[in-house]
């Protein structure tokens, strides 16, 4: 006489399916609960990536003089003329101002580089998420504001 009790071992099926069920629960609720976080991380990304192509816009200045604007006229050696991102891109890469000047986490958004008509000023800007980001409708000493359209556009300007 055997023990029916030894001979079961292992799982059932509804038990492996109950485990499975709580399993994927638990990664939606996860999943869900990431979404802000991963919105503020891209965010924060902007607002540096800004900065780091500020920075880049600074050493054009200080080579040329003016920053990269759409007007004609004449730019010493090295610098050039740029009335959008694309261009100024490709101006400080040329240049060596800038290795690398990125671009927005989001494929379908993209930074705006807005010069004025002398080159004496510029607006860097890019569009959040988040507009419950702090850092919209900040006016800070360096010069950072919210502009554009509902106030979810944060700009760099000079």
């Amino acid at each position: 006489m055997t023990n029916n009790k030894n001979a079961r071992k292992g799982f059932t099926l509804i038990e492996i399916l109950v485990v499975v069920a709580i399993i994927a629960i638990l990664a939606s609720v996860v999943l869900i609960g990431l979404g802000p976080a991963q919105k503020a991380g891209r965010d924060a990304r902007r607002i540096s990536d800004l900065r780091q192509i500020q920075n880049g816009v600074e050493l054009y200045f200080s080579h040329c003089g003016s920053y990269p604007y759409a007007a004609g006229g004449s730019v010493p050696a090295g610098c050039g003329l740029a009335g959008n991102f694309a261009a100024m891109d490709a101006l400080l890469k040329a240049g060596g101002f800038a290795q690398n000047v990125p671009n927005d986490p989001n494929p379908n958004k993209v930074y705006t580089y807005t010069p004025n008509a002398d080159g004496s000023s510029y607006t860097l800007s890019a569009i959040l998420e988040d507009n419950g980001n702090p850092a919209l409708g900040v006016n800070r000493t360096e010069n950072t504001v919210a502009c554009g359209p509902a106030n979810v556009t944060y700009c760099v300007s000079l």
